[in-house]
């Protein structure tokens, strides 16, 4: 029996996720019975081809290979193709890839406006899915990844990378373990939302199959300063650079406020007046604001505590300096202190049918944050939010921003 059929075989006698044991199914670097993890990946050039490049000596990610790839543009195929010395099977369709009963798990990196038909079809196909950050293009669009990957019961690790950091969890461990006092404010420094997109028609480029590249979106002539890589400042596509950086830094607020299954309450965008910048307020008092802070930076009652790549401060100094005691909050931890470790804590899962550090929940209600902000900038006007049922209380309008209608044939 194949692994992709051990698992069917065990997926429909227990009948529910997250269940089978690590015996069954390998545990950190021990292998299944069967084979190796057998991974696809999908949207092959920029974040893709970044992911590519670790996987494909394998010595990063031990026991697991690349089998397929997929891609609507040839010319990134052609390149990846004959990096791997031409081994993978190619698809330019993605429907097709998910049919391949050889590939056992998914690294989607396509544009963000696919991020959720990707994922739920490999959820429906039974695909486990790494899916790069941002988790979705719109609210609607998260909650239903994170509903479909509950209801097929797979491993869906977010790209939010930092997570995997060791800086970044020892900050939200300390500022959770009460070393800053009581949290009263925390600034996070993203840019703004993407904007409309007004761009005259070029010559679509050979090998790229343009209608497929939109999909879901709204269909307009190709123009080189959307694809490749530049079309996170139209938002069709995007949601700008708030959801971009937006999707790691909110996250680690989220995640030292001890937000991750919940969110602010309310959102005001700046006015002139009552707010310099994009605020957010929590149930519990704390105040967030887009910008003032080289990373996410937490102030609180006794001190302070800035985080970012590369760099961990505190004032004062001690704050940092003293050990995580065993009374003390300890956050999870992935298998290596890097953006690698987020790989292996995702193929650790898919042996154990863990959740991982940044499961698809935990994506969805960071990206919410982001989604909030720039609907309030777009509306220009402040926003009461229920994170319980996820809705805009008493306002149609941002509600109808909560998601959008999809380019026909594709739908969720």
């Amino acid at each position: 029996m194949t692994r992709r059929g051990f698992l069917a075989a065990a997926g429909s006698a227990l009948a529910a996720p997250y269940i089978l044991t690590s015996d069954a199914l390998g545990a950190g670097t021990k292998l299944p019975a069967s084979e190796q993890l057998q991974i696809g990946h999908v949207g092959v050039n920029w974040m893709g081809g970044i992911h590519l490049t670790s996987y494909r000596d394998g010595k990063p990610y031990p026991g697991a290979r690349t089998v397929a790839l997929c891609d609507c543009d040839q010319r990134h195929l052609d390149h990846w193709m004959k990096v791997f010395g031409g081994k993978p099977k190619r698809y330019t369709d993605f429907r097709r890839f998910l049919d391949d009963p050889d590939i056992d798990a998914v690294l989607s990196a396509v544009p963000d406006h696919w991020h959720a038909i990707v994922a739920i079809h490999a959820a429906q196909a039974g695909k486990d899915i790494y899916s790069e950050k941002p988790l979705s293009l719109t609210i609607g669009q998260g909650r239903a990844m994170a509903d479909a990957v509950r209801r097929y019961g797979r491993v869906f690790q977010t790209g939010s990378q930092q997570r995997s950091s060791g800086n970044f969890r020892l900050a939200c461990e300390l500022v959770r373990s009460g070393r800053i006092g009581k949290v009263q404010t925390v600034h996070v420094g993203v840019g703004g939302p993407s904007g409309p997109c007004y761009l005259p028609a070029q010559p679509v480029p050979a090998g790229l199959d343009w209608d497929m590249w939109l999909g879901p979106a709204p269909w307009r002539p190709y123009h080189a300063s959307i694809h490749p890589v530049k079309w996170r400042a139209f938002r069709d596509y995007s949601g700008g650079s708030m959801t971009d950086w937006g999707a790691h830094h909110f996250d680690i607020a989220q995640w030292g406020l001890g937000m991750d299954g919940s969110g602010p309450v309310e959102i005001h965008p700046p006015d002139g007046k009552d707010h310099d910048t994009l605020t957010y307020k929590y149930a519990n008092g704390v105040a967030m604001f887009r910008g003032g802070a080289n990373g996410v930076l937490f102030t609180g009652t006794d001190g302070k505590i800035e985080v970012n790549r590369g760099r961990l401060s505190s004032d004062p100094p001690e704050i940092i300096k003293e050990p995580i005691g065993p009374s003390d909050v300890h956050l999870a931890r992935s298998p290596a202190g890097s953006w690698r470790g987020h790989n292996l804590d995702w193929h650790h899962c898919i042996r154990t049918r863990q959740r991982p550090i940044c499961d698809v929940e935990i994506g969805h209600r960071s990206i919410t944050v982001c989604h909030l902000g720039n609907i309030a900038v777009w509306l220009k006007r402040s926003l009461k939010w229920d994170p319980a049922t996820e809705r805009c209380i008493g306002d149609d309008e941002a509600n109808r921003w909560l998601d959008r209608p999809q380019r026909a044939p594709w739908h969720l």
